[in-house]
């Protein structure tokens, strides 16, 4: 009896290119008896598929179960014909552009452990070959120029395949069928090495001679996969200095690279979360507790007890660490710098060119390839925290992956982030392309990157954006952007709102919840500064339920980079003319002519406006305590703060300092706050358990708020976001009370809970109110 066949045609959506999709649907095809065809598109993979129905069903379940592992598939779709049939499955020619274009590219990938096996094998053709990589690993996003995924549309289109290459490339049964970027030392990139001091020696390669200056206390760059790195001994003092010198870069954290996971946990101490982080194909920056009495790492690090830790990511790095322990003293690790290429607050160098050109007075010398860079593309950084990962800057490995809206928009949009951590995000019905980092966009060169990355992502996700989003602070560059953009229709969002609604948009929340938003600056629609607040609302609006007390930002920025200024203020907040300068050093240390100054200075409103700001209340204890007067980066005394807290080990029980704290509704007495740290060192409280108990205090007031705003408007889920959140110790002491007391808790986890996610909040709040306005 014969089999009735069945035809029928599939559509497979999202990240389904360079990913090793097509020669799985056609083993899959193979596997399952069919006859047909798949293919790339604009759009993504189509497949006609034929044979028994079975089989033909069995297929397409495995489509969207067994997809390979860089593979993410967002929708299948199904159309039956009438059955054609044929002898074979096939692998056709991609298609050109389609009116519309709704493929996705993928991140870019760590070496895969099939890729590493045969890098480190002497017997493999592309034995210690820097660009090795297959459909499973390698450069995605950073060489792409334009979509589909083929290698004519990427930085490799100048680099033709051998005859073997070839092969591989066209057999659906080689791994690297159809990986775009393959390649070999016959065919492939190459590395050179460019040095203003010395000149080759006979038999010396770019890696052996990077290694050698590494080895002697230089500093070398590096091209990696989306810019250049500036790379030194970690444990070398005098290297570190001279690079912290030559970057201006003072005292921020320097990111490490360390050659495997042992020498990570000799550095660190590692949970199995953290590992999983550590070698996931992300490989992001960990940051991770450092081991006391281990290699000395302050340098490195100071003032804080993490390190942020990678592995290699790509075979370049592989080698280059290899060479290294080869040559480096015999009693150090083989741990290196590994930061960002650019001058402070300037984007990531990632042209050669601009290498040449910008980095001789950073850099002794530079480790060139001439596989071109499309699109810069800084490092990630990932944390864990309370309840899981948490990402502080989401880049390579996670950009340009979308987030899917709880809510699809009715017109493409385009939401322009904030002004520092900048990302912008684009959205085509309910994909949100949230950018990687860009950075700050103060420094020239930032704002040109911002704008020219826009314009690629609005290509390569055909995306034409009719609605433009932007942050309420008119100087911000961003807004300066939006406004400037000649996009017919403007919404400006608030700050604050947009941090909450990244929560919402993250964990495709409906309904309302009770929004804390905690963080150091955030333009209030008061004409105040906001940034410690608690907001009850969803996408379609918000209210400010409560906040901190507001108090005098003296000189605005002025006060941001000192810290003693604010201490000052909220002492006299706290105590008026009644502070004891004796028993407060920050008091003692002031001369009175300084502080008559500033108590002019506080007195003109214009010169000092209102902030509610958490980051500004944490600078303030932060000084008061002696601990950072003068920030050198954004959180340094908040950061001291933390890690001071986190020394204090017994069981620290704090009640509210006043009944007024737990006022229903309005300002939270913050200088009450500043009293009960003030009483604790008078009590006899050590520095380091008086900074808990201020945690704890504050974590105590915030969960206190949310319980009145639940008794008020009976919501029982809580979103917290802000910058303030990156410190763990707060975000789990606030966690845990809102869970004791029956709160759900949602917080950051795919987006960062800085200013980094505040794009996708803007496009979410955007995407909703559109909704109603256009389909009420």
């Amino acid at each position: 009896m014969r089999t009735t066949l069945q035809r029928r045609r599939i559509r497979v959506r999202g990240i389904v290119q360079g990913v090793g999709f097509r020669p799985f649907v056609y083993q899959e095809a193979r596997r399952h008896r069919l006859t047909g065809f798949v293919g790339n598109d604009a759009d993504g993979v189509f497949i006609e598929a034929e044979g028994a129905p079975k089989d033909v069903s069995a297929f397409v379940t495995a489509l969207r179960d067994q997809a390979p592992p860089l593979a993410r598939v967002d929708g299948i779709t199904e159309q039956d014909l009438a059955p054609r049939g044929g002898e074979e499955f096939t692998i056709v020619a991609s298609r050109g552009h389609h009116e519309q274009r709704n493929t996705l590219i993928a991140p870019d990938s760590a070496i895969c452990a099939d890729c590493l096996a045969e890098l480190l094998d002497p017997a493999d053709r592309r034995h210690r070959y820097p660009f090795i990589n297959c459909t499973n690993c390698g450069p995605r996003f950073t060489i792409s120029r334009d979509i589909p995924y083929d290698r004519a549309n990427t930085t490799m289109s100048g680099f033709p395949l051998c005859a073997r290459c070839r092969a591989e490339y066209t057999d659906p049964a080689d791994r690297r069928f159809h990986a775009q970027p393959n390649a070999c030392p016959d065919c492939g990139p190459r590395l050179s090495f460019a040095d203003r001091r010395e000149q080759p020696g006979p038999g010396d390669g770019p890696l052996d001679r990077a290694a050698r200056l590494l080895a002697d206390g230089g500093i070398l760059a590096v091209k990696g996969l989306g810019g250049f790195h500036l790379a030194c001994d970690a444990t070398d003092p005098t290297a570190v200095a001279e690079l912290r010198q030559r970057k201006g870069r003072e005292a921020k954290p320097l990111a490490v690279m360390v050659p495997d996971l042992a020498t990570a946990e000799s550095l660190c101490a590692i949970s199995a979360e953290e590992r999983r982080l550590l070698e996931s194909p992300q490989r992001p920056i960990v940051l991770l507790r450092r081991h006391h009495g281990s290699t000395d790492m302050t340098p490195v690090a100071p003032d804080t007890g993490t390190l942020g830790v990678m592995l290699p990511y790509t075979p370049m790095h592989h080698v280059l660490l290899d060479a290294y322990r080869a040559v480096r003293p015999a009693d150090r690790p083989a741990v290196l710098v590994m930061t960002s290429a650019n001058a402070s607050d300037d984007p990531i160098v990632y042209r050669d060119e601009d290498a040449l050109a910008q980095l001789p007075g950073i850099a002794d010398a530079v480790l060139l390839h001439d596989r071109p860079i499309h699109m810069r593309c800084d490092d990630s950084l990932v944390r864990m925290a309370p309840g899981g990962p948490q990402v502080l800057r989401r880049a390579r490995g996670h950009a340009p992956a979308p987030v899917t809206l709880p809510e699809a928009s009715p017109v493409p949009l385009l939401a322009c982030g904030s002004n520092n951590k900048a990302t912008f995000c684009l959205v085509k019905d309910d994909q949100a392309f949230v950018s990687h980092h860009i950075g700050k966009l103060d420094a020239p060169r930032a704002a040109e990157s911002y704008a020219r990355t826009v314009e690629h992502y609005r290509r390569l996700f055909d995306v034409a954006p009719v609605v433009v989003v932007h942050d309420y602070h008119p100087r911000y560059r961003s807004t300066r952007y939006a406004l400037e953009s000649g996009i017919p229709v403007k919404i400006g969002v608030q700050h604050h709102e947009a941090h909450i609604a990244s929560v919402i948009a993250e964990h495709r929340i409906t309904g309302q919840v009770i929004g804390v938003a905690a963080d150091g600056t955030g333009h209030g629609p008061d004409g105040t500064i906001w940034g410690g607040e608690v907001l009850v609302g969803g996408l379609r609006g918000f209210s400010r339920f409560a906040h901190l007390t507001p108090v005098p930002l003296p000189g605005a920025r002025q006060a941001v980079r000192r810290p003693w200024m604010l201490g000052y203020v909220y002492l006299r907040a706290a105590f008026g003319d009644d502070a004891d300068p004796a028993a407060l050093p920050l008091l003692r240390e002031l001369p009175p002519e300084r502080t008559a100054a500033l108590d002019r200075l506080i007195a003109d409103r214009a010169a000092s406006p209102l902030t509610s700001s958490a980051g500004r209340l944490f600078d303030a204890v932060s000084a008061i305590l002696g601990l950072r007067h003068h920030n050198q980066y954004e959180g340094q005394a908040a950061v001291a703060l933390e890690e001071l807290a986190l020394r204090h080990r017994a069981p620290t029980r704090a009640l509210p300092p006043t009944d007024g704290v737990l006022a229903e509704g309005g300002p939270i007495d913050t200088p009450a706050l500043v009293r009960a740290l003030v009483e604790d060192l008078r009590a006899g409280c050590g520095p380091a358990e008086t900074a808990h108990r201020f945690h704890v205090r504050l974590a105590t007031v915030l969960a206190a708020r949310c319980r009145a705003a639940r008794r008020r408007h009976g919501l029982d889920r809580v979103a917290l976001s802000g910058g303030v959140f990156q410190n763990t110790l707060l975000l789990g002491l606030l966690t845990t009370e809102l869970q004791a007391d029956g709160f759900t808790v949602y917080r950051n986890a795919v987006v960062p809970c800085n200013d980094g996610g505040l794009s996708l909040g803007q496009a979410a709040i955007a995407a909703a109110r559109l909704r109603d306005l256009l389909h009420p």
